[in-house]
Protein backbone atom coordinates (compact mmCIF):
# COMPACT_ATOMS: atom_id res chain seq x y z
CA UNK A 1 0.00 0.00 0.00
CA UNK A 2 1.22 3.38 -1.32
CA UNK A 3 1.10 6.19 1.57
CA UNK A 4 1.58 9.73 0.97
CA UNK A 5 4.17 10.51 3.54
CA UNK A 6 6.15 7.80 1.61
CA UNK A 7 5.31 9.02 -1.66
CA UNK A 8 6.71 12.23 -0.61
CA UNK A 9 10.00 11.04 1.40
CA UNK A 10 10.87 9.25 -1.86
CA UNK A 11 10.67 12.20 -3.80
CA UNK A 12 13.06 13.95 -1.96
CA UNK A 13 15.24 11.23 -1.28
CA UNK A 14 15.28 11.21 -5.34
CA UNK A 15 16.21 14.40 -5.37
CA UNK A 16 18.85 14.39 -2.91
CA UNK A 17 20.44 11.33 -5.14
CA UNK A 18 20.40 14.87 -8.29
CA UNK A 19 22.06 16.61 -6.11
CA UNK A 20 24.63 13.89 -5.28
CA UNK A 21 25.40 12.87 -8.64
CA UNK A 22 26.36 16.90 -9.86
CA UNK A 23 28.62 16.75 -6.91
CA UNK A 24 30.56 13.78 -7.89
CA UNK A 25 30.81 15.27 -11.51
CA UNK A 26 32.61 17.88 -9.83
CA UNK A 27 35.55 15.99 -8.41
CA UNK A 28 38.42 15.62 -11.21
CA UNK A 29 39.70 11.90 -12.19
CA UNK A 30 42.52 13.46 -14.31
CA UNK A 31 40.44 13.39 -17.71
CA UNK A 32 38.33 16.82 -18.73
CA UNK A 33 34.88 16.87 -18.20
CA UNK A 34 32.84 19.80 -18.95
CA UNK A 35 30.78 19.03 -15.36
CA UNK A 36 33.85 19.66 -13.62
CA UNK A 37 32.74 23.28 -14.34
CA UNK A 38 29.19 23.30 -13.16
CA UNK A 39 28.39 25.19 -10.05
CA UNK A 40 31.01 28.12 -12.04
CA UNK A 41 29.50 31.90 -11.86
CA UNK A 42 30.83 34.53 -13.66
CA UNK A 43 29.59 38.31 -13.82
CA UNK A 44 28.02 38.67 -16.50
CA UNK A 45 26.40 42.11 -17.33
CA UNK A 46 26.12 42.37 -13.32
CA UNK A 47 24.75 39.71 -12.53
CA UNK A 48 26.71 36.12 -11.73
CA UNK A 49 25.70 33.45 -14.13
CA UNK A 50 26.41 29.74 -15.10
CA UNK A 51 29.59 29.52 -17.30
CA UNK A 52 27.46 27.08 -19.34
CA UNK A 53 24.63 30.14 -20.14
CA UNK A 54 27.47 32.33 -21.07
CA UNK A 55 30.05 30.16 -22.90
CA UNK A 56 30.06 26.59 -24.96
CA UNK A 57 32.50 24.27 -23.07
CA UNK A 58 34.06 21.10 -25.27
CA UNK A 59 36.51 18.60 -24.69
CA UNK A 60 39.66 18.54 -26.55
CA UNK A 61 41.88 15.93 -27.00
CA UNK A 62 40.38 14.11 -23.78
CA UNK A 63 42.60 16.40 -21.18
CA UNK A 64 42.00 20.04 -22.00
CA UNK A 65 38.48 21.99 -22.13
CA UNK A 66 37.87 24.80 -24.05
CA UNK A 67 35.78 27.65 -23.08
CA UNK A 68 35.15 29.73 -25.38
CA UNK A 69 32.61 32.92 -24.57
CA UNK A 70 29.47 33.76 -26.66
CA UNK A 71 30.24 37.27 -26.09
CA UNK A 72 33.85 38.21 -26.61
CA UNK A 73 33.59 40.94 -23.86
CA UNK A 74 33.37 38.58 -21.08
CA UNK A 75 36.49 36.26 -21.21
CA UNK A 76 37.96 38.06 -18.71
CA UNK A 77 34.81 37.49 -16.22
CA UNK A 78 35.02 34.54 -17.07
CA UNK A 79 39.36 33.44 -16.83
CA UNK A 80 38.31 35.53 -13.31
CA UNK A 81 35.58 33.21 -12.36
CA UNK A 82 37.78 30.63 -13.09
CA UNK A 83 41.05 31.66 -11.03
CA UNK A 84 38.26 32.48 -8.21
CA UNK A 85 36.86 28.61 -8.50
CA UNK A 86 39.91 26.59 -7.25
CA UNK A 87 39.71 24.08 -9.59
CA UNK A 88 43.49 23.40 -9.24
CA UNK A 89 43.96 24.23 -12.85
CA UNK A 90 45.63 27.48 -14.42
CA UNK A 91 43.60 28.85 -16.89
CA UNK A 92 45.29 29.60 -19.60
CA UNK A 93 43.86 32.70 -22.26
CA UNK A 94 44.73 33.47 -25.53
CA UNK A 95 42.61 35.94 -26.20
CA UNK A 96 39.55 34.24 -27.80
CA UNK A 97 38.80 31.45 -25.94
CA UNK A 98 40.38 29.92 -22.88
CA UNK A 99 41.81 26.41 -22.51
CA UNK A 100 42.50 24.06 -18.99
CA UNK A 101 44.14 21.55 -19.37
CA UNK A 102 43.58 18.75 -16.75
CA UNK A 103 46.61 17.52 -15.26
CA UNK A 104 47.44 14.05 -14.80
CA UNK A 105 46.77 13.47 -10.72
CA UNK A 106 49.61 12.91 -8.79
CA UNK A 107 49.15 9.33 -6.05
CA UNK A 108 47.83 12.35 -3.52
CA UNK A 109 45.95 14.59 -5.42
CA UNK A 110 43.90 10.85 -6.25
CA UNK A 111 43.59 10.12 -2.00
CA UNK A 112 42.93 13.82 -1.66
CA UNK A 113 40.17 13.49 -4.10
CA UNK A 114 38.85 9.66 -3.31
CA UNK A 115 38.37 11.68 0.42
CA UNK A 116 36.32 14.63 -1.90
CA UNK A 117 34.12 11.77 -2.68
CA UNK A 118 33.83 9.98 0.58
CA UNK A 119 32.91 13.52 2.34
CA UNK A 120 30.22 14.40 -0.36
CA UNK A 121 28.72 10.45 0.00
CA UNK A 122 28.59 10.80 3.46
CA UNK A 123 26.95 14.32 3.33
CA UNK A 124 24.36 12.76 1.20
CA UNK A 125 23.74 10.07 3.40
CA UNK A 126 22.98 12.64 6.05
CA UNK A 127 20.63 14.18 4.22
CA UNK A 128 18.65 10.86 3.14
CA UNK A 129 18.48 9.91 6.79
CA UNK A 130 17.31 13.53 7.53
CA UNK A 131 14.45 12.81 5.42
CA UNK A 132 13.70 9.76 7.14
CA UNK A 133 13.66 10.94 10.39
CA UNK A 134 11.28 14.23 9.32
CA UNK A 135 8.80 10.84 7.69
CA UNK A 136 9.41 8.83 10.46
CA UNK A 137 8.35 12.02 13.03
CA UNK A 138 5.59 13.27 10.71
CA UNK A 139 4.21 8.90 11.19
CA UNK A 140 4.84 9.02 14.88
CA UNK A 141 2.81 12.34 15.10
CA UNK A 142 -0.46 11.28 13.22
CA UNK A 143 -3.15 10.42 15.56
CA UNK A 144 -5.11 8.97 12.81
CA UNK A 145 -3.39 5.49 11.67
CA UNK A 146 -3.58 2.50 13.97
CA UNK A 147 -0.81 0.96 15.21
CA UNK A 148 -0.25 -1.61 12.73
CA UNK A 149 -0.18 0.94 9.61
CA UNK A 150 2.51 3.09 11.86
CA UNK A 151 4.67 0.24 11.79
CA UNK A 152 4.18 -0.75 8.02
CA UNK A 153 4.79 3.30 7.06
CA UNK A 154 7.79 3.09 9.57
CA UNK A 155 8.95 -0.26 7.91
CA UNK A 156 8.74 1.01 4.43
CA UNK A 157 10.84 4.30 5.07
CA UNK A 158 13.17 2.25 6.07
CA UNK A 159 13.63 0.09 3.40
CA UNK A 160 13.40 3.26 1.46
CA UNK A 161 16.11 4.60 3.09
CA UNK A 162 18.30 2.01 2.81
CA UNK A 163 18.05 1.21 -0.46
CA UNK A 164 19.24 5.27 -1.17
CA UNK A 165 21.95 5.02 1.06
CA UNK A 166 23.42 1.98 -0.48
CA UNK A 167 23.19 3.54 -3.95
CA UNK A 168 24.78 6.07 -2.58
CA UNK A 169 27.54 3.70 -0.98
CA UNK A 170 28.08 1.48 -4.54
CA UNK A 171 28.55 4.62 -6.84
CA UNK A 172 31.08 6.69 -4.24
CA UNK A 173 32.81 3.63 -4.16
CA UNK A 174 32.90 3.62 -8.06
CA UNK A 175 33.41 7.05 -8.45
CA UNK A 176 36.74 6.26 -5.80
CA UNK A 177 37.47 3.63 -7.73
CA UNK A 178 37.90 5.87 -11.17
CA UNK A 179 40.20 8.54 -9.20
CA UNK A 180 41.99 6.39 -7.48
CA UNK A 181 42.41 4.43 -11.28
CA UNK A 182 46.36 5.62 -13.09
CA UNK A 183 45.78 6.35 -17.24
Amino acid sequence: MSYPIIDSSKEKMDKQMEFFHEQLNTVRTGVANAAMLNGVEAEYYGSMTPLNQIASIKVEEGRTLVIKPYDPSSLKDIEKALNKADLGIAPQNDGTVIRLAVPQLTGETRKEMSKKVSKIAEDAKVQIRNIRRDAMNVVKKDKTVDEDTQKDMEDEIQKLTDKYTDQIAAIADKKSKEVMNVQ
